[in-house]
This record gives structure tokens, sequence and C-alpha cells, in this order.
């Protein structure tokens, strides 16, 4: 990986893109510590500091939520605008011609999902504001204060958007997942400072902070390894083609194979399970707590979505929230297989294939091969699955055991290593081809 970019600074071209990437980023972390203006910033953290809930938000907006920052909805409306105009495509036939209609179509997709995103942010801005300002989180009174909040959280989204397609096209790798990239990486070096505080600075004597140090650099490194693994695997369905004769040639009889990757959805199972879950919590943050039967089962309720009451063993009146845990499980499934069926259509797969003369070696072209690769999908969708459930749940049921008070997620950590990944590919990807521009002219 380093050889790579090593290699990657020594030519100009790709030189001037990686530098553009990185300019990028600083004015995207520049602008997540601008605050709002009119905001108490030092009531806004005290609410953090008391509802462990938001970390997810957080996370996902590089601590600029935190600061209420002119960047606090960051990269969010653009992600759930391009998830909701994916679904869709299946609703609204439409969507799905364009979705067909290559490089037109996937353009005219895009803008839809610009539109999308700035409604929503648009929204989710005025919401977010009229329910700080209830609390007194604002600083001067009247509709003033709340009307520019309002318009720079929108602009904030608006241009943040705007800098990830202008990284994807003038730089390396998707920026959307570069500035996502970003803003969780942003907040590691706190919860490693965190960990270190609480596990190891804070050990008896000097073995058991070894011993400390140790257990928890084998567990990060291990979820990163499992999570490399996770990312790359991938199930290989062997297809052969038949030959063809054309005038007195014989073309075709060629092999290949359809690779279908363990992990499917990537994290999309994850992050809706999580968005799902966290929704209640955000609405009802905002929100000054009411007394009676009802408001207590409204607490009740929040705990349950809450990651930070799962998997608590001090005492069974806490660990009853873990319920909510199972909830997430079974979420992360669900959206695991429902994802995949969008994405993957074994029947579309499957003609194909017929059209081309190719068919799957032992099995027969048609409804045979159809069933095969549901069959074999619907099985890697299930390891891929607990895979990720795995990834997830470990970080939560260390943090409600040993009371760890860190922010990053699984969901973070496939975020993380899947980002990389694929940013390495691209970059490796334009390294090859500049080298074949290279042999070609000389």
């Amino acid at each position: 990986m380093l050889e790579t970019i090593r290699n990657a600074f020594k030519t100009k071209e790709i030189r001037n893109k990686l530098l553009f990437v990185f300019l990028g980023l600083i004015i995207v972390r520049i602008g997540c510590n601008i605050p709002l203006p009119g905001v108490n910033t030092n009531v806004i953290q005290n609410l953090f500091d008391n509802n462990q809930a938001l970390n997810f938000l957080d996370v996902m907006t590089g601590g600029s939520f935190t600061r209420m920052s002119i960047f606090a909805l960051n990269i969010t409306p653009y992600i759930t605008a391009s998830i909701i105009v994916q679904l869709l495509t299946i609703a609204i036939p439409r969507l799905e011609e364009l979705q067909k209609d290559g490089e037109d179509g996937r353009k005219k997709i895009n803008e839809y999902t610009r539109y999308l995103s700035i409604v929503l942010a648009l929204i989710e801005g005025l919401a977010i504001v009229i329910g700080f300002r209830n609390q007194g989180f604002f600083t001067e009174s009247g509709y003033t204060s709340v009307i520019i909040s309002v318009v720079a959280l929108t602009a904030g989204a608006a241009f943040l958007m705007w800098l990830g397609e202008e990284i994807t096209e003038k730089g390396i790798g998707n920026g959307i997942s570069i500035i996502l990239l970003i803003n969780i990486v942003a907040r590691i070096p706190s919860d490693l400072i965190s960990l270190y505080n609480q596990f190891i600075k804070s050990a008896a004597n000097v073995t058991n902070r070894i011993l400390a140090a140790v257990i928890i650099l084998v567990l990060i490194v291990a979820m990163f390894a499992f999570i490399v693994w996770l990312q790359d695997g991938e199930r290989k369905i062997p297809v052969q083609y038949a030959k063809k004769m054309q005038g007195r040639k014989m073309f075709g009889g060629q092999s290949s194979h359809i690779p279908l990757k363990v992990n499917t959805a990537g994290v999309i199972p994850v992050i809706f399970a999580s968005s799902m879950l966290q929704l209640p919590v955000v609405i009802f943050a905002g929100v000054k707590p009411a007394s009676g039967e009802g408001a207590s089962l409204i607490q009740k309720f929040l705990k349950v979505c809450n990651q930070s009451d799962w998997c608590n063993i001090s005492s069974w009146g806490d660990f009853k929230y873990t319920l909510g845990l199972l909830v997430y499980i079974a979420l992360v499934i669900f959206f695991a297989y429902f994802y995949t069926s969008v994405t993957f259509n074994p029947l579309e797969i499957s003609n194909n294939m017929k059209k081309q003369g190719g068919f799957i070696p032992g099995i027969r072209p048609g409804k045979p091969t159809t069933d095969y690769l549901t069959n074999v999908l619907n099985s890697i969708i299930f390891i891929g699955a607990v895979a990720m459930v795995i990834v997830c749940v470990l970080p939560i049921v260390f943090s409600g055991v040993f009371g760890a008070n860190v922010s990053f997620t699984g969901t973070s950590l496939i975020i993380i290593v899947g980002v990389v990944i694929e940013t390495l590919k691209q970059l490796e990807s334009q390294m090859l081809v500049r080298n074949y521009k290279g042999f070609l002219g000389n």
C-alpha cells in the first residue's frame, strides 16, 4: 500500500489528483469547526455529554454536529437521498428505465438525487434548529437566527455534496465516501485517548497496563483483518460460453465466472438498521423531557433504541434494554437480503447468459440457472450478514460490558476499510492505465 502511494506521487497527473483530494478534506475539516452564528456551543456539548445515543450521528458528521457547525448536517442528506432514490427505482418504472439507460440515465438519476438532498437538508435543518431553539441553544431570540441557521445548514450540506462530486471527478475515489471516511477518522484519536485513560493509565500496575494495551491492540487489529477478509471475499461461479461458427472459423468457447461478493450489500444494511434505531433518539433529543407515565414509556423506548444501554451487565434493570440489540441484529439481516434483492437480479443474469450462449457447467439454462443463482446468493447473503453482525456487535458488547466510552462502531470500521480498499484499487488502476499509455507512446 505504501509503495503504491509512493509511486503515485512520482507521477505528476496522479499527484495533482491526490493533492486536490487532500485540499478538499482540509476544507471539510475547517468547515466542521465553524459554529453557526448565535449558537451556545456549551449547552449543545452538555446535551451530547448526557446523551450518548447521539454518538452515531456525531461520528458520521466528524464531530460537527456536537459543535453545531455550518457542516452539522454534513453529507447525511445526500446519503439518505441516494438510498431513497435507489429504493424508488423498484417502485417507479421511469427511474428503472433511467437506471438501465447508461451514462445519460445515471446523470439524470444523480440530478434527482441532488434535488432530493437539498429538500432533505432543508427539512432536517429546520427540525434541528426549531427543536434546539426550544431548549435555549441560541443566544438570540426571534426568527432571524432560525432563518440564518437553517440557510447555513442547508448551504453547508449542499456545498459538501458539490465538493464530494468534484473530488470524484477531479480526484481519486468516490468523493462522498472519502468525506465520510475523514469524518470517522477524525474521531478516532479522541477515542484512543479515551481507551488509554480508561483501561491503561488507570491500571493498578505496569503488568496490567501492558496486558490492557495488548488486548486492545489485538482486538482492533483482528477486527480490521476480519473486515478486510469480508470485503474481499467472493464466490466465483464458473460460466462456459458455447462455440459459434462464423464463416469458416470457430469463435467463442472461453470460460469466465460470475463473482458474488460475500458482503454483497456492503455497509448499507448496517447504516439502514442503525438509522432506524437512531431516528427516534434524534427526534426526541431536541424535545424537552415531559413528566408522567407517557414520558416514562418514551424513556424506556429510547433506551431500547440506544446502543449505549445495550449489554450493560451491572444490573438486570439496565440489561433488559439489550432487547434493542436483538432488534438491531434482525434488521441487519433483513436489510442485507432486501438490498441485495434490489441490486442483484438472478433472472436478469440468467437471461443475459442465455442470450450470449453462456451456461453454468452442470446447470441447464433458463429457470434452473435462475434457481441455482438464487440459492447460492441466499446462502452467501446469510454468511455475509452474520459476518457483519459479528463486526457490529463486538464493539457494542465490549462497550456495554466494560463501559468503554468510544464513538466508533463496527459500522465505522466497515466504512473505513471499504473506502480505503476501493480508493487504493482506483489508484492502482489509474497508475496501470498511465503505464500502458507510456508504453504505447514509446
